[in-house]
């Protein structure tokens, strides 16, 4: 993620600021340019306030203050171009609702963001009727006295997100169940967005063999395979072949686990590079790195992952020295690298 700079008075601002702490201007992210914007009302409108003759309006979201993006001042579309995605909301009645869905609209308008840089295709159900991309948040349902979690899946275009992961406990709950060692609502929308895009790119464009040979043959039974996983457990050398051992469950879910995990890194060296990080390891140069490139125009996986082993590795000692979890602990093989650096060309020829 970028770090921008208020188009008034130069004040370094983040993706998700409402407002310039030095000019107090209004702040909108306008998708179509992918940048924050200082904004000056004009009725119910806003105009930007470095090219006035440029109208737009806020995300009807904004209203709670779940979204700051923009909508063109003519689209007769109330949504921004990520909410317009969703179906089933959180409880807006409730101050939990409302706290949950900021925390979802947080994390999903991040992973639009990449959508929207690599020019993605995100289809919503008026586009596509059959497959678009919707998102359902669901609350969980309690049943005899008893809380049955709402499922986080993807069908057909159809991605549920169980809101209740949007509240830091339980969603801890949830990963240490799981045996998870990362858990986290924007690589719940990351790995659900890799099955989606599975079936755009991969799918429905008939690249079936290039997909197998890097990962295998998706027609195995995948309800047979995952009961096999939740039996079993991943095998026994599964770090040599997968990013996660959840990876290793069906070449489905190795594509999204895998997926998800090229946004991460792109993403992160992206802010990585914006904030101007660099490593270099006094005695140790051979970890030293910089991100000189643009991660989202990255040449090969081998590129990002010479760049983003030693970035981690510092991160992840920076959060042990706080006494917090690594932020990064997973292993990048070298069949990983090669299937992250399938990701990056499947996005490419998109």
């Amino acid at each position: 993620m970028r770090l921008y700079a208020c188009d008034h008075c130069g004040q370094p601002v983040h993706f998700d600021n409402r407002q310039c702490v030095r000019c107090g201007y209004r702040l909108g992210f306008v998708p179509e340019r992918l940048a924050m914007h200082a904004l000056e009302a004009d009725g119910s409108n806003w105009r930007l306030v470095a090219e006035p003759t440029q109208v737009v309006r806020f995300c009807a979201n904004a209203t709670l203050d779940i979204c700051n993006w923009m909508v063109e001042a003519e689209d007769p579309e109330p949504f921004c171009i990520a909410c317009r995605h969703n179906r089933l909301v959180p409880n807006t009645d409730t101050q939990q609702g409302i706290d949950r869905w900021r925390r979802i609209g947080q994390a999903q308008r991040h992973l639009f963001y990449s959508l929207l840089r690599w020019r993605l295709p995100h289809p919503d159900c008026k586009q596509d009727p059959e497959g678009g991309l919707v998102f359902d948040f669901l609350e969980d349902e309690v049943q005899d006295g008893t809380v049955v979690p709402a499922t986080t899946g993807h069908e057909e275009g159809l991605i549920t997100i169980r809101a209740a992961e949007a509240d830091d406990v339980t969603r801890e709950q949830a990963r240490t169940s799981m045996n998870e060692p990362y858990r986290t609502l924007l690589g719940h929308f990351r790995h659900e967005t890799g099955h989606f895009i599975w079936n755009k790119l991969i799918r429905d464009r008939d690249q079936f063999d290039a997909f197998r040979a890097i990962f295998g043959d998706e027609r195995v039974d995948y309800g047979a395979a995952l009961q096999q996983h939740y039996d079993n457990g991943p095998p026994a050398n599964w770090q040599e072949n997968f990013i996660s051992a959840y990876a290793s469950a069906h070449p489905w879910e190795d594509f999204a686990e895998c997926f998800a995990h090229y946004l991460h890194i792109v993403d992160t060296l992206e802010t990585a590079r914006s904030f101007g990080l660099a490593v270099d390891p006094r005695g140790y140069h051979e970890m030293a790195a910089e991100v000189d490139f643009n991660p989202y125009k990255a040449e090969s996986a081998e590129q990002l992952v010479s760049a983003w082993i030693p970035l981690s590795v510092a991160i992840n000692s920076i959060q042990r020295s706080m006494g917090e979890r690594d932020s990064y602990p997973f292993i990048l093989s070298p069949p990983v690298v090669s299937k992250l650096d399938y990701i990056r060309q499947v996005i490419d020829a998109a």
